[in-house]
């Protein structure tokens, strides 16, 4: 299958549409990463999903809508506090989790009696599916465990001969995938940290939990809730080991520990720190934004690097910083250093 980069234009998103209805993919940008769509309501589509990306089975997918309109047929019920969610933060990085409706294929929910929806922001997108009237499922156009595509040429580079299209419409601008809240249970519980932060969440709708796998690995016999949870994510081909503490310990740490082979991920301007191997910044240690939108390119520049291994400068790890953190000790495989002195 030959796969074409072709400009996100009119012409081109009726196009699109026209592959998904009949069953196909193709992958499409959003404000968070690039998607690779399908089908929401067929099995045999979402199946093509799973087998593109080398995706286990019981990860679920998120199913993207164009307009809030769209959510009550996927949905057994629509609670008001989701509309609240939905009037705050849709269109937008925010992917609510809720018992599904019987439309729902269960290759779509990974096997889970829930659905995670959200309305994407990104203008193409919601073109996309207006145009192929159907809501479309939509993970990380990668192969799976990979860092996620925030260009067209991400994708391509996971991607071709396996899809037709990739919608280009230039890097994406957050940079991270969205946040996943679910209010399936009890209580409103975040299973994946990204675009919107759980303070922005607890100043819509009062106190939100974290689940435990944001920070820690889930046990082999877990179901994943959510995309993002249990699996490896967001990695590059070499390992990778992170760092926290103070400034001057870190660095003299991985300076022990790095060679010709080495890549460091680093904050802007600490390139000439190291003494040895292959820095590649990730952003403004001070600024979330200018980290997560940086992040997935700099960990595929290591895989263009060549490098045996990586030494990475971790970030805060709350407020803002969790969705940047997350990623990074999943694509670590949670090996994290403490470094006091």
């Amino acid at each position: 299958m030959e796969t074409q980069i072709v400009s996100a234009s009119q012409a081109n998103i009726v196009r699109a549409a026209a592959i998904l209805r009949q069953g196909g993919l193709v992958a499409v940008p959003t404000e968070t990463v690039y998607g690779l769509a399908a089908n929401a309501l067929d099995p045999a589509a979402a199946a093509r999903i799973y087998a593109a990306k080398g995706r286990p089975s019981d990860n679920p997918l998120i199913v993207h809508i164009s307009d809030t309109s769209e959510l009550a047929p996927l949905v057994r019920q629509v609670p008001d506090i989701c509309r609240v969610l939905a009037q705050q933060f849709w269109p937008g990085p925010l992917t609510i989790v809720l018992p599904a409706s019987a439309a729902v294929p269960k290759q779509v929910t990974g096997g889970l009696d829930t659905v995670a929806v959200r309305c994407p922001a990104h203008p193409v997108a919601r073109a996309v599916i207006r145009a192929a009237g159907l809501p479309l499922a939509a993970p990380s156009a990668n192969s799976s465990g990979r860092p996620s595509p925030t260009t067209a040429a991400h994708v391509y580079a996971d991607l071709h001969g396996k899809i037709p299209m990739i919608l280009d419409a230039g890097p994406c601008e957050i940079g991270v995938e969205s946040t996943v809240l679910s209010l399936a249970g009890d209580y409103p519980t975040v299973l994946r940290p990204g675009g919107v932060s759980v303070d922005r969440l607890e100043a819509v709708i009062g106190p939100v939990a974290v689940s435990g796998a944001v920070f820690a690995p889930m046990a082999d016999d877990d179901a994943p809730m959510a995309p993002g949870m249990k699996y490896r994510h967001y990695a590059p081909r070499a390992p990778i080991t992170l760092f926290s503490g103070p400034d001057d310990a870190v660095i003299r740490r991985i300076n022990s520990l790095a060679d010709s082979r080495t890549g460091i991920l680093c904050f802007n301007g600490e390139e000439r720190l190291f003494s040895a191997g292959a820095p590649v910044p990730y952003g403004d240690r001070d600024d979330p934004l200018d980290l997560s939108h940086n992040l997935f390119s700099a960990l595929r520049r290591f895989d263009d690097l060549g490098v045996c291994r990586i030494y990475g400068r971790m970030c805060l790890q709350d407020g803002a910083f969790l969705g940047v953190a997350n990623r990074l000790l999943k694509a670590a495989g949670f090996h994290m250093e403490k470094v006091d002195r």
